[in-house]
């Protein structure tokens, strides 16, 4: 499966690429939420390194009260095979509306990520159903 659209893999790569090598690096929102369905894990990605591009860097819980910054290989969560054959998914209707660093300050106090509802996304299913 794959997690990234192209759109999104550009989004990503093109912010690995001004942060790379830099010491102070600029703190672009997340262009992705990876998470998954039988479980508290979450990944608010926000770039790819350009000299590898399957790993990615941003805030990464998985659900064990202690988000943190850091990197994760996007194959290995492709790989991943949970209960009923279910996966890792991209939340397709994600928009950011913190930085990384906004979302792990706020995560480190509350021990997860706390992200905003789409209560309009919701009252558009609710119609359809």
């Amino acid at each position: 499966m794959n997690l990234l659209t192209d759109e999104i893999r550009e989004t990503l790569l093109a912010n690995g690429r001004v942060n790379a090598g830099r010491e102070k690096t600029t703190d672009f929102k997340p262009a992705a939420k990876l998470f998954c369905p039988w479980g508290g894990a979450t990944w608010l990605l926000t770039e790819l390194d350009p000299e590898d591009p399957d790993i990615a860097f941003g805030l990464c819980d998985l659900g064990m009260e202690c988000p943190e910054l850091g990197n994760v290989r996007i194959s290995e969560l492709e790989e991943i095979c949970g209960p009923g054959g279910l996966t890792i998914e991209r939340d397709l209707y994600f928009s950011a509306d913190k930085t990384p660093s906004e979302y792990a300050d706020e995560a480190q106090r509350l021990g997860r990520i706390k992200l905003r509802r789409r209560l309009r996304h919701a009252a558009r299913l609710s119609r359809h159903a």
